[in-house]
């Protein structure tokens, strides 16, 4: 028991010794000399922030050197050492590419250091030490300090001088990149790296030349391109490349490519328009008859027409043409025509008989001649206008307004109703409320249009029109129905009193009927309209009231004032191919037309497309009144005014009016084949003003059946080329008949009303 009590002590009096030496040195060491274990102690230097002890590198020594170690992720090509740890230079003659290491390989945890393909954080520590230790590795490296004679430098202590004292190291600032500046190179360094640029692609249409100079290429990997229109393709065997000649890629000649800076285009549009037209019209056989011995009062009516218009549009706009408005734009349309007419009866080409049955004219005008320019936001021109996420009056959505001053078309309701025409104002328009609504506000100085191709004459100020017309309307998109349009307008026509003959000498204002008095007429239209789809159905309506007051109709013969209607409604719906149609339109007609108020409704200038339009003989065709110098109604109208000329004559609201009731169907034979039927049933409202200007009671109301067929066809399924065609006839009613048969007995006399015909072809090419 006593040998195994000494045993135990002996054992922990060796475990206490040395715990005790240490601590009784340690406590000497701060008030004396230190002691021999404490001087044979190396701390290793660290300096504030936590790392070894600094690394002598000599640069010189390094710059020409390669990395020899294959794994070494970065390259240098032959003579240009540097890049090798300089990896990210992209010109080594640029100083300012020439970055120190932790410009990129910041401290750990920097979010910014990059990363190494298995994910591992670079580090400016982890950088250091693959790089160093690789090299030395692979070249086998010796030293040759004294200190460090045959060593590898691939240890810790053989790079770190854990000999030099401590330093307090400041926080790093963030790495500048040196000023650009004549770098030092060595001897083999200094080549130019050759630069590299992918090749030039053509843009696929008719780009032409680009104005717009692009900067030299400076870095190998970026080749500036300014001009951001014509960044072309490769080649490639589904794509095909544009011709100047060809309108269906795209070009600079039709506003695809800017033809100076960014923003300033250039469209040109070339247009040919032929139509033939091969008629039967009621015509008279005139005082001077075209056939020796004929003395019937009604003469043959076959006659030809042939229409041909060249038309040239240049459109010089600025914008960014994608969806954001134009900012300005000149618009100028010259029209070149040539039209001939050939009849078979005297005093229809022209009053004086001399001229005999045909006719060949020509006539060139401007259709457009007009400067546009956007004014601004209109929620800023305008706030009280602002819509859904508009920020301080500016507008998201581009509402814009502009104004337009010049010759131009302006067509005031959906249909042309009241007003369609090419003719010189000024006009303010513009949306609002995220587009959902567009407004116009347009005065118009009319000019005079040339007799027998309908263009605007040159214009003289020695001789205007003296017509002003003034239209105010505002659109409202899905009004209660999505997809439907309401429209709400006012004109305004201010016909002063004037005297005119028309280019084959006959005169059309005022209008040889009844009391041929100089008049003027000052006309108001209030008028309500829509168009769009309820659901399945398609719906197109107007109603519109005109008042106002004309200072001498001719048919009255005193002051009249005007209050007269007229409603429109057309409903279609679509099935597969087809689309079936129904429609009626109704203008009130005058039942007292001695009396002072006048209930016949007329329009301004009205080309309607309704009830068949081209497809309709009754739309499409003039017909003149016989025995008067007025027509019982226009081409392109549907309304019986008993006016002179709808282009150069004034407005009739002394009239008999009209009902009509359509059905018809567009049937969609192929993608590039549409046929055409209608067939309209019409008759007048009030026959008592024809009564009166023929002296000829109890004309009855029925017009007649008038019925159609036409094709259109587009060959290249756009509208560069249309091919219509079509035939059409009015198969005469009653009332029609009381109008245009002999009345009388004896030689000469009891020729009927004969069944009117109209075909047409009509071909349309667009560049």
């Amino acid at each position: 028991m006593r040998l195994k009590l000494v045993v135990i002590a002996v054992y922990a009096l060796l475990l206490l010794l040395p715990l005790g030496f240490s601590v009784h040195s340690l406590a000497f060491a701060g008030d004396g000399e230190p002691s021999q274990a404490a001087a044979q102690v190396t701390p290793i230097p660290f300096d504030a922030a936590g790392r070894r002890g600094l690394v002598l590198f000599n640069h010189k020594t390094h710059e020409a050197l390669f990395n020899p170690d294959p794994r070494f992720p970065h390259k240098a090509p032959a003579g240009v050492a540097c890049l090798a740890c300089h990896h990210s230079v992209k010109d080594e003659t640029i100083r300012a590419q020439f970055q120190k290491c932790n410009a990129c390989h910041k401290d750990e945890g920097n979010p910014t250091n990059p990363d190494d393909r298995e994910g591992y954080d670079l580090n400016s520590r982890e950088a250091f030490h693959r790089l160093c230790i690789s090299c030395h590795r692979a070249s086998n490296f010796k030293a040759s300090n004294a200190r460090f004679r045959d060593v590898g430098f691939t240890k810790c202590g053989q790079c770190h001088d854990n000999q030099a004292e401590p330093m307090q190291i400041a926080a790093q600032p963030e790495v500048v990149p040196p000023p650009d500046e004549e770098p030092e190179l060595s001897p083999t360094f200094g080549r130019r790296i050759e630069m590299f640029t992918t090749p030039t692609d053509p843009p696929r249409g008719y780009a032409g030349s680009s104005r717009i100079d692009n900067p030299p290429q400076t870095t190998p990997d970026a080749v500036p391109v300014t001009d951001r229109w014509r960044i072309g393709l490769p080649e490639d065997p589904r794509f095909e490349q544009g011709k100047w000649y060809n309108p269906y890629r795209q070009n600079v000649l039709k506003g695809d490519y800017p033809i100076f800076k960014q923003q300033n285009f250039l469209a040109l549009t070339l247009e040919s328009d032929s139509l033939f037209i091969a008629r039967r019209l009621p015509l008279p056989s005139d005082v001077s008859s075209d056939r020796p011995d004929s003395a019937e009062f009604f003469g043959r009516g076959v006659n030809e027409f042939f229409r041909q218009n060249f038309t040239l549009s240049i459109d010089f706009f600025n914008g960014d043409v994608a969806f954001k408005p134009v900012n300005w734009r000149f618009r100028f349309t010259p029209n070149f025509n040539i039209n001939y007419l050939n009849t078979q009866e005297n005093g229809i080409v022209n009053i004086d008989v001399r001229r005999r049955t045909n006719r060949t004219d020509s006539y060139t005008g401007f259709q457009e001649l007009f400067g546009e320019f956007k004014i601004g936001d209109t929620t800023k021109l305008m706030p009280f206008l602002r819509g859904d996420g508009s920020d301080g009056g500016k507008s998201p959505y581009y509402d814009s307004t502009f104004v337009r001053a010049g010759i131009q078309q302006f067509i005031s309701d959906f249909r042309g109703f009241i007003f369609n025409d090419f003719n010189l104002g000024a006009r303010l328009f513009g949306q609002f409320a995220n587009n959902r609504y567009n407004f116009n506000a347009a005065y118009f100085y009319l000019l005079e249009k040339d007799t027998n191709s309908e263009l605007n004459t040159r214009v003289n100020l020695g001789e205007w029109r003296d017509q002003t017309v003034f239209i105010a309307n505002i659109f409202r998109q899905d009004t209660k129905w999505r997809g439907y349009t309401s429209q709400f307008s006012v004109h305004y026509n201010n016909d002063k009193p004037s005297t005119h003959f028309d280019e084959n000498a006959f005169l059309v204002r005022p209008a040889p009927v009844g009391d041929v008095v100089r008049h003027g007429i000052q006309a108001w239209y209030i008028g309500w309209a829509g168009d769009g789809h309820i659901g399945l159905n398609n719906i197109t309506h107007a109603f519109y009231q005109a008042f106002g007051r004309d200072s001498f109709n001719p048919i009255a013969g005193k002051r009249t004032s005007i209050n007269a209607q007229q409603a429109a409604i057309e409903w279609s719906r679509d099935r597969d191919w087809l689309r079936y149609k129904a429609s009626f339109f109704f203008a009130s007609g005058d039942k007292e037309p001695f009396d002072d108020t006048a209930r016949g409704f007329d329009a301004i200038v009205d080309i309607p497309e309704f009830a068949g339009g081209r497809f309709s003989y009754w739309n499409s065709q003039g017909i003149r009144l016989l025995g008067t110098g007025v027509g019982l109604k226009s081409g392109e109208s549907l309304l019986p005014t008993l006016r002179s000329s709808k282009f150069e004559g004034q407005a009739n609201f002394v009239n008999p009016g009209i009902f009509l009731y359509n059905v018809g169907a567009d049937l969609e034979l192929t993608p590039k084949l549409r046929g055409i039927v209608n067939v309209n049933y019409l008759h007048f409202h009030h026959t008592d003003s024809l009564e009166g200007i023929f002296f000829q009671p109890n004309i009855r109301r029925a017009i007649g059946l008038d019925y159609g067929v036409g094709v259109l066809y587009r060959p290249f399924l756009t509208e560069n080329w249309i091919i219509q065609g079509g035939f059409s006839s009015l198969v005469p009613g009653a009332g029609f008949n009381d109008i245009y048969t002999s009345n009388c007995d004896g030689q000469g006399c009891g020729q009927k009303s004969k069944v009117l015909f109209s075909t047409f072809i009509r071909l349309k090419f667009t560049y």
